[in-house]
């Protein structure tokens, strides 16, 4: 079944020390929220995972933010899917804008990151999402169509069972532009019938697709009222637990 999902991305941000402690906060405010209408997930810095998932509890799952494309082998300053699995982390990050952008990533290197993480049990959160240029010039619809299919659709539809698709339109992260929630909702109706195009409609109904455009405290509602926006990849405000928490609390 489809789940609301709630997940912040805390980039290169952090020491150690206040990576726990962010997330104690993180972990203390949706204890004292009840009952929630989503699952929540926090992405610290691989250097913080193993002290993140000691720091929370059974309401807060940890993903990595990334994982290598190799299995093993002379790749210095890689970690593997395998070496995530062994520390109990069930959920990574793969094909984030920035690592498309900044570090070069092809949709093949990416499909190959996505079959480490699946061939090692871990849930994946893969990204997608167009540049400016590609938003005003009318090619985000064959611009996402790509990414997906090149990433993705080499896996088995039982494999797809273990993706979240998040859409993050690049011109909307960090600049102060956030796509409308007519935008998002139409980028993600697109994505869930590409999905059904090829896998079918239960598989595409049963994929949770997230909002990953500078989603934060005081759009979140709008955007999670939306019928074909599952949650959020949240990047600054998942910086601060207050927040965060109230992105939590609008479902």
């Amino acid at each position: 079944m489809k789940r609301n999902i709630v997940a912040g991305n805390w980039k290169m941000n952090k020491s150690l020390a206040e990576g726990v402690q962010l997330a104690k906060d993180v972990n203390a405010a949706v204890e004292s929220a009840g009952v929630l209408k989503c699952d929540v997930i926090v992405a610290p810095p691989f250097l913080h995972l193993t002290e993140v998932s000691k720091a929370v509890g059974k309401k807060v799952a940890v993903s990595a933010q990334n994982c290598a494309a190799e299995a093993s082998g002379a790749y210095t300053g890689e970690v593997s899917a395998a070496m995530l699995k062994s520390a109990n982390i069930p959920y990574t990050i793969i094909g984030h804008s920035e690592r498309r952008t900044y570090y070069g990533e092809t949709d093949a290197i990416l499909a190959k990151k996505t079959g480490q993480a699946l061939a090692n049990g871990l849930k994946v959160i893969f990204c997608i999402g167009e540049e400016l240029s590609q938003r005003d010039n009318g090619k985000y619809f064959d611009v996402v169509k790509g990414q997906i299919e090149n990433g993705l659709f080499q896996l088995s539809a039982d494999e797809f069972k273990s993706i979240v698709v998040a859409y993050e339109p690049v011109w909307a992260i960090g600049t102060g532009r956030t796509a409308t929630s007519e935008q998002a909702q139409e980028v993600h109706a697109f994505i869930r019938k590409t999905i059904a195009d090829k896998y079918g409609k239960e598989v595409a109904d049963d994929t949770s697709i997230l909002y990953g455009g500078s989603c934060n405290e005081n759009n979140a509602n709008e955007l999670f009222a939306q019928p074909d926006i599952d949650g959020g990849l949240i990047g600054g405000a998942s910086l601060v637990a207050d927040k965060f928490i109230k992105i939590v609390t609008a479902f």
